[in-house]
Protein backbone atom coordinates (compact mmCIF):
# COMPACT_ATOMS: atom_id res chain seq x y z
CA UNK A 1 0.00 0.00 0.00
CA UNK A 2 1.13 3.68 -0.08
CA UNK A 3 2.29 5.48 2.71
CA UNK A 4 -0.62 4.39 4.84
CA UNK A 5 -4.03 3.15 4.37
CA UNK A 6 -6.32 5.71 2.75
CA UNK A 7 -8.38 7.92 4.82
CA UNK A 8 -12.17 6.11 5.08
CA UNK A 9 -10.89 2.64 3.77
CA UNK A 10 -12.24 -0.42 5.62
CA UNK A 11 -9.90 -2.71 7.66
CA UNK A 12 -8.45 -5.87 5.95
CA UNK A 13 -9.94 -8.28 7.92
CA UNK A 14 -13.98 -6.00 7.09
CA UNK A 15 -12.66 -6.58 3.61
CA UNK A 16 -11.91 -10.50 4.06
CA UNK A 17 -15.84 -10.85 5.74
CA UNK A 18 -17.30 -8.88 3.20
CA UNK A 19 -15.93 -11.23 0.11
CA UNK A 20 -16.25 -14.35 2.05
CA UNK A 21 -19.88 -13.48 3.17
CA UNK A 22 -20.30 -12.87 -1.01
CA UNK A 23 -18.70 -16.36 -2.21
CA UNK A 24 -22.30 -18.92 -1.49
CA UNK A 25 -23.87 -15.78 -3.39
CA UNK A 26 -21.68 -16.40 -6.62
CA UNK A 27 -22.09 -20.22 -6.51
CA UNK A 28 -25.76 -19.74 -6.61
CA UNK A 29 -26.22 -17.03 -8.82
CA UNK A 30 -23.30 -18.02 -11.46
CA UNK A 31 -25.02 -18.01 -14.61
CA UNK A 32 -28.53 -17.04 -14.39
CA UNK A 33 -30.00 -13.90 -15.52
CA UNK A 34 -30.72 -11.04 -13.39
CA UNK A 35 -33.18 -8.10 -14.68
CA UNK A 36 -32.18 -4.57 -13.40
CA UNK A 37 -35.04 -1.64 -13.70
CA UNK A 38 -32.37 1.28 -13.28
CA UNK A 39 -33.89 4.79 -12.50
CA UNK A 40 -34.39 7.57 -10.02
CA UNK A 41 -31.45 9.46 -7.88
CA UNK A 42 -28.97 6.84 -9.55
CA UNK A 43 -29.78 7.88 -13.12
CA UNK A 44 -28.96 11.60 -12.47
CA UNK A 45 -26.35 11.50 -9.56
CA UNK A 46 -22.83 11.20 -10.85
CA UNK A 47 -21.13 9.15 -8.04
CA UNK A 48 -24.70 6.90 -8.07
CA UNK A 49 -24.17 6.39 -11.91
CA UNK A 50 -20.77 5.30 -11.42
CA UNK A 51 -21.45 3.15 -8.68
CA UNK A 52 -24.10 1.55 -10.90
CA UNK A 53 -22.05 1.01 -13.92
CA UNK A 54 -19.49 -0.83 -11.61
CA UNK A 55 -22.18 -3.27 -9.98
CA UNK A 56 -23.11 -4.20 -13.38
CA UNK A 57 -19.87 -4.58 -15.03
CA UNK A 58 -18.79 -6.62 -11.70
CA UNK A 59 -21.48 -8.70 -11.97
CA UNK A 60 -20.74 -9.81 -15.53
CA UNK A 61 -17.36 -10.71 -14.34
CA UNK A 62 -17.87 -12.88 -11.51
CA UNK A 63 -20.08 -14.71 -14.05
CA UNK A 64 -24.35 -13.32 -13.40
CA UNK A 65 -25.97 -11.96 -16.69
CA UNK A 66 -27.01 -8.98 -16.15
CA UNK A 67 -29.84 -7.24 -18.18
CA UNK A 68 -30.75 -3.38 -17.70
CA UNK A 69 -34.53 -1.64 -18.58
CA UNK A 70 -33.83 1.89 -17.99
CA UNK A 71 -36.54 4.54 -17.39
CA UNK A 72 -35.34 8.11 -17.43
CA UNK A 73 -38.36 10.28 -16.15
CA UNK A 74 -36.76 13.59 -14.92
CA UNK A 75 -34.82 13.52 -18.71
CA UNK A 76 -38.08 13.16 -20.50
CA UNK A 77 -39.72 16.35 -18.39
CA UNK A 78 -36.36 18.56 -18.99
CA UNK A 79 -36.53 17.81 -22.12
CA UNK A 80 -40.25 18.28 -22.64
CA UNK A 81 -39.26 21.73 -20.77
CA UNK A 82 -37.33 22.94 -23.34
CA UNK A 83 -40.31 23.14 -26.05
CA UNK A 84 -42.66 24.59 -23.42
CA UNK A 85 -44.90 21.29 -22.56
CA UNK A 86 -45.42 19.84 -18.75
CA UNK A 87 -45.14 15.78 -18.28
CA UNK A 88 -49.10 15.01 -17.30
CA UNK A 89 -49.74 11.62 -15.11
CA UNK A 90 -52.83 9.31 -15.04
CA UNK A 91 -52.69 6.38 -12.30
CA UNK A 92 -48.47 6.64 -12.50
CA UNK A 93 -48.21 6.48 -16.30
CA UNK A 94 -47.43 9.51 -18.92
CA UNK A 95 -49.51 10.82 -21.13
CA UNK A 96 -48.34 10.78 -24.74
CA UNK A 97 -48.98 13.03 -27.25
CA UNK A 98 -47.43 12.65 -30.91
CA UNK A 99 -45.08 15.24 -29.58
CA UNK A 100 -44.49 14.03 -26.58
CA UNK A 101 -43.55 10.44 -27.90
CA UNK A 102 -41.15 12.45 -30.62
CA UNK A 103 -38.99 13.70 -27.13
CA UNK A 104 -39.56 10.35 -25.26
CA UNK A 105 -38.17 8.18 -28.04
CA UNK A 106 -35.14 10.70 -28.66
CA UNK A 107 -34.57 11.13 -25.11
CA UNK A 108 -35.01 6.95 -24.21
CA UNK A 109 -33.37 5.53 -26.93
CA UNK A 110 -30.97 8.20 -28.04
CA UNK A 111 -29.36 9.92 -25.19
CA UNK A 112 -30.53 8.06 -21.95
CA UNK A 113 -29.79 4.77 -23.68
CA UNK A 114 -26.00 5.61 -25.02
CA UNK A 115 -24.82 7.50 -22.00
CA UNK A 116 -25.60 4.40 -19.47
CA UNK A 117 -23.67 2.08 -22.39
CA UNK A 118 -20.84 4.41 -22.43
CA UNK A 119 -20.81 4.18 -18.48
CA UNK A 120 -20.64 0.52 -18.34
CA UNK A 121 -18.18 0.68 -21.59
CA UNK A 122 -15.68 2.79 -19.37
CA UNK A 123 -16.01 0.88 -16.30
CA UNK A 124 -14.98 -2.29 -18.19
CA UNK A 125 -17.48 -4.06 -19.51
CA UNK A 126 -19.42 -4.18 -23.03
CA UNK A 127 -22.61 -3.10 -23.29
CA UNK A 128 -25.21 -2.77 -26.61
CA UNK A 129 -28.36 -0.26 -26.57
CA UNK A 130 -31.85 -1.96 -27.83
CA UNK A 131 -35.31 -0.40 -28.11
CA UNK A 132 -38.51 -3.01 -28.75
CA UNK A 133 -37.50 -2.42 -32.46
CA UNK A 134 -34.66 -4.23 -32.47
CA UNK A 135 -34.64 -7.78 -33.09
CA UNK A 136 -38.70 -7.87 -32.72
CA UNK A 137 -38.12 -7.61 -28.94
CA UNK A 138 -41.31 -5.53 -27.83
CA UNK A 139 -44.66 -5.72 -29.31
CA UNK A 140 -47.13 -3.26 -28.26
CA UNK A 141 -50.56 -2.19 -28.49
CA UNK A 142 -52.11 0.89 -27.27
CA UNK A 143 -53.05 1.23 -23.40
CA UNK A 144 -56.29 2.57 -22.58
CA UNK A 145 -56.64 3.38 -18.21
CA UNK A 146 -59.83 2.59 -16.58
CA UNK A 147 -62.05 4.94 -16.11
CA UNK A 148 -63.17 5.82 -12.35
CA UNK A 149 -65.78 7.90 -12.69
CA UNK A 150 -67.68 5.88 -15.68
CA UNK A 151 -65.69 2.39 -16.38
CA UNK A 152 -67.78 2.11 -19.63
CA UNK A 153 -65.49 4.64 -21.06
CA UNK A 154 -61.57 3.95 -20.65
CA UNK A 155 -59.37 6.49 -20.38
CA UNK A 156 -57.18 7.47 -23.78
CA UNK A 157 -53.71 8.54 -22.74
CA UNK A 158 -52.28 8.61 -26.20
CA UNK A 159 -49.09 6.96 -27.48
CA UNK A 160 -48.65 4.75 -24.59
CA UNK A 161 -48.48 0.63 -24.73
CA UNK A 162 -49.24 -2.26 -22.90
CA UNK A 163 -46.89 -4.92 -24.03
CA UNK A 164 -48.85 -7.53 -26.73
CA UNK A 165 -45.17 -9.79 -26.65
CA UNK A 166 -41.18 -10.08 -25.72
CA UNK A 167 -39.05 -12.21 -28.49
CA UNK A 168 -35.80 -12.32 -26.13
CA UNK A 169 -34.00 -13.83 -28.99
CA UNK A 170 -31.88 -10.90 -29.63
CA UNK A 171 -31.00 -10.10 -25.43
CA UNK A 172 -30.12 -14.07 -25.31
CA UNK A 173 -27.42 -13.47 -28.48
CA UNK A 174 -26.73 -10.50 -26.80
CA UNK A 175 -26.01 -12.42 -23.71
CA UNK A 176 -24.52 -15.43 -24.88
CA UNK A 177 -21.41 -13.42 -26.79
CA UNK A 178 -20.69 -11.73 -23.39
CA UNK A 179 -22.37 -8.39 -24.09
CA UNK A 180 -24.76 -6.82 -21.72
CA UNK A 181 -28.39 -5.42 -22.81
CA UNK A 182 -29.75 -1.83 -22.21
CA UNK A 183 -33.33 -2.03 -22.75
CA UNK A 184 -35.06 1.34 -23.71
CA UNK A 185 -38.82 0.90 -22.60
CA UNK A 186 -40.26 1.75 -25.95
CA UNK A 187 -42.71 -0.82 -28.23
CA UNK A 188 -43.72 -1.41 -31.33
CA UNK A 189 -47.59 -1.91 -33.11
CA UNK A 190 -47.89 -4.23 -36.55
CA UNK A 191 -48.29 -0.37 -38.11
CA UNK A 192 -44.57 0.12 -36.82
CA UNK A 193 -46.38 2.96 -34.42
CA UNK A 194 -43.56 3.76 -31.13
CA UNK A 195 -45.39 3.38 -28.15
CA UNK A 196 -44.16 4.69 -24.57
CA UNK A 197 -44.54 1.75 -21.99
CA UNK A 198 -43.63 2.17 -18.32
CA UNK A 199 -40.38 0.55 -17.52
CA UNK A 200 -41.02 -1.04 -14.35
CA UNK A 201 -43.72 -2.70 -16.84
CA UNK A 202 -41.18 -3.42 -18.96
CA UNK A 203 -38.47 -4.95 -16.63
CA UNK A 204 -41.17 -7.34 -14.49
CA UNK A 205 -42.13 -8.91 -18.38
CA UNK A 206 -38.31 -8.90 -19.62
CA UNK A 207 -37.60 -10.99 -16.07
CA UNK A 208 -40.47 -13.07 -16.84
CA UNK A 209 -39.45 -13.87 -19.94
CA UNK A 210 -35.68 -14.72 -19.79
CA UNK A 211 -36.40 -16.70 -16.31
CA UNK A 212 -34.62 -14.45 -14.41
CA UNK A 213 -33.12 -15.33 -10.91
CA UNK A 214 -33.97 -11.79 -9.77
CA UNK A 215 -35.57 -9.10 -10.91
CA UNK A 216 -34.01 -5.50 -8.86
CA UNK A 217 -36.09 -2.92 -9.60
CA UNK A 218 -34.08 0.58 -8.60
CA UNK A 219 -36.22 3.50 -6.72
CA UNK A 220 -35.86 6.92 -4.57
CA UNK A 221 -36.99 5.14 -1.09
CA UNK A 222 -35.54 2.72 1.56
CA UNK A 223 -38.15 0.62 -0.52
CA UNK A 224 -41.40 -0.02 0.29
CA UNK A 225 -43.08 1.85 2.95
CA UNK A 226 -45.82 1.78 5.22
CA UNK A 227 -48.28 4.78 6.49
CA UNK A 228 -45.57 5.73 9.52
CA UNK A 229 -42.79 5.83 6.73
CA UNK A 230 -41.54 2.55 7.67
CA UNK A 231 -39.19 0.59 5.30
CA UNK A 232 -41.63 -3.17 5.13
CA UNK A 233 -38.70 -5.43 4.76
CA UNK A 234 -40.82 -8.28 2.86
CA UNK A 235 -44.74 -8.09 0.90
CA UNK A 236 -47.20 -11.11 0.18
CA UNK A 237 -49.67 -10.76 -2.45
CA UNK A 238 -52.43 -10.27 0.40
CA UNK A 239 -50.58 -6.81 2.03
CA UNK A 240 -50.13 -5.73 -1.16
CA UNK A 241 -53.71 -5.93 -2.09
CA UNK A 242 -54.19 -4.06 1.32
CA UNK A 243 -51.42 -1.44 0.53
CA UNK A 244 -53.56 -0.51 -3.32
CA UNK A 245 -56.99 -0.55 -1.32
CA UNK A 246 -55.98 1.95 1.64
CA UNK A 247 -53.33 4.45 -0.83
CA UNK A 248 -50.67 2.97 0.81
CA UNK A 249 -48.89 2.27 -2.40
CA UNK A 250 -50.20 5.07 -5.30
CA UNK A 251 -49.06 7.21 -7.93
CA UNK A 252 -45.27 5.89 -9.28
CA UNK A 253 -45.48 2.86 -7.13
CA UNK A 254 -48.52 1.25 -8.21
CA UNK A 255 -46.95 0.52 -11.84
CA UNK A 256 -43.82 -1.02 -9.88
CA UNK A 257 -45.30 -2.74 -7.35
CA UNK A 258 -47.97 -4.44 -9.96
CA UNK A 259 -45.18 -5.76 -12.32
CA UNK A 260 -42.80 -7.14 -9.30
CA UNK A 261 -45.91 -9.03 -8.32
CA UNK A 262 -46.67 -10.57 -11.63
CA UNK A 263 -43.07 -11.17 -12.24
CA UNK A 264 -42.86 -13.00 -8.61
CA UNK A 265 -45.80 -15.19 -9.73
CA UNK A 266 -44.69 -15.71 -13.01
CA UNK A 267 -41.43 -17.52 -11.73
CA UNK A 268 -39.10 -14.86 -10.92
CA UNK A 269 -37.64 -16.33 -8.09
CA UNK A 270 -36.62 -13.65 -6.28
CA UNK A 271 -38.28 -9.87 -6.63
CA UNK A 272 -36.66 -7.09 -4.69
CA UNK A 273 -37.46 -3.20 -4.72
CA UNK A 274 -33.78 -1.17 -3.73
CA UNK A 275 -32.84 2.01 -2.50
CA UNK A 276 -31.05 3.16 -5.26
CA UNK A 277 -29.54 6.15 -3.27
CA UNK A 278 -27.43 3.88 -1.42
CA UNK A 279 -24.08 3.08 -2.92
CA UNK A 280 -23.55 -0.09 -5.06
CA UNK A 281 -26.79 -1.05 -3.59
CA UNK A 282 -26.67 -4.33 -6.25
CA UNK A 283 -24.22 -5.87 -4.90
CA UNK A 284 -25.41 -5.40 -1.53
CA UNK A 285 -28.66 -6.99 -2.60
CA UNK A 286 -26.95 -9.85 -4.56
CA UNK A 287 -24.00 -10.38 -3.08
CA UNK A 288 -24.75 -9.86 0.97
CA UNK A 289 -26.60 -11.12 3.55
CA UNK A 290 -27.74 -7.43 4.80
CA UNK A 291 -29.99 -6.09 1.17
CA UNK A 292 -31.28 -2.46 0.81
CA UNK A 293 -35.01 -2.88 0.20
CA UNK A 294 -38.30 -4.80 0.25
CA UNK A 295 -38.75 -8.58 -1.34
CA UNK A 296 -41.83 -9.38 -2.77
CA UNK A 297 -42.78 -12.86 -2.66
CA UNK A 298 -45.45 -14.70 -4.82
CA UNK A 299 -47.82 -16.00 -2.14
Amino acid sequence: MNDSTAQGALEPSTVARVLSESLPYIRQFHGKTIVIKYGGNAMTEEQLQRSFAHDVVLLKLIGLNPVVVHGGGPQIDQALARIGKQGNFIQGMRETDHETMEVVEWVLGGQVQQDIVMMINEAGGKAVGLTGKDGGLIRATKKLMPNREDPNKPLDIGFVGDIDQIDPAVVKALQDDQFIPVISPIGFGEDGMAYNINADVVAGKMAQVLYAEKLLMMTNTPGVLDKDGNLLRELTPRSIDEMFADGTISGGMLPKISSALDAARSGVKSVHVVDGRVPHCLLLEVLTDQGVGTMISSR
